[in-house]
């Protein structure tokens, strides 16, 4: 039986991406996504891979996709929470509601799905739970008040899932991407438009790490992970 990797965020980016290198490696995907739209646009488009319309913030929205996907696809080996989102504000300007709308998406999620997850991955004794972060996890930025602090504390959490489960055959990792995404959104605005090719993190690369730590032997797993464009100042 094929193993069962499931995404979270799907979209024009890393979620596509990484669906893509999954299927491609045998895997049955399980894409989880706000849009049913484009959900169905992936499932025509990927073999292997099947959408499931749930915001990541709601717990019974949670509790449904993943009784959906354990149903008609199995357990989960690979769990990818590549879901992020996160207003870029200054500390004076961020209000209550943006504080609140990153850490849920970020931080929230990774318990509501990890947890469930997590808990089948330990009665197996094996399992990869690879969290996608960000620079802002590292150092909070002038501009980014809400989003680093949601993205510092997703990397947390993912620590301490790593330092609990990784005795008993359940490697969590954290990749912090230092870069901005080729996708047609940021191609599209105003200081992406002109940038060259050099310039973005190609989502396929992207994918390429994340199947990499997913499959890292166990004498040599890594937790933290960071990648950028070579030419990033860091």
């Amino acid at each position: 039986m094929s193993k069962v990797c499931l995404v979270t965020g799907v979209g024009e980016g890393n979620g596509a991406a990484i669906t893509r290198s999954f299927a491609a490696d045998g895997y049955r995907v399980a894409m989880l996504a706000r849009s049913e739209e484009t959900l169905r646009r992936f499932e025509a488009e990927i073999e292997g891979a099947t959408g499931y319309v749930c915001d990541v913030t709601d717990s019974a929205q949670c509790e449904t996709a993943l009784g959906a996907v354990r149903k008609e696809l199995g357990p989960v080996d690979v769990f990818v929470h590549n879901a992020g989102s996160g207003s870029m504000r200054k500390f004076m300007d961020t209000r209550v509601e943006d504080m609140e709308a990153a850490w849920r998406t970020n931080t929230l999620a990774l318990l509501l799905l990890g947890k469930p997850i997590a808990a089948e991955m330990l009665a197996a004794g094996r399992g990869a739970i690879v969290v996608i972060g960000a620079t802002s996890a590292l150092r909070g930025g002038a501009n980014f008040a809400p989003f680093a602090a949601a993205k510092a504390a997703q990397r947390s959490l993912a620590q301490s899932m790593a330092r609990s489960l990784g005795p008993d055959g359940v490697h969590v990792s954290y990749l912090v991407i230092d870069g901005v995404i080729d996708t047609p959104r940021t191609r599209r605005t105003d200081w992406g438009r002109d940038m060259p090719d050099d310039f973005f993190l190609c989502p396929a690369d992207v994918a390429q790490a994340v199947h990499t730590l997913a499959h890292q032997p166990k004498s040599a797993w890594t937790f933290e992970m960071d990648i950028r464009p070579f030419g990033e100042k860091w």
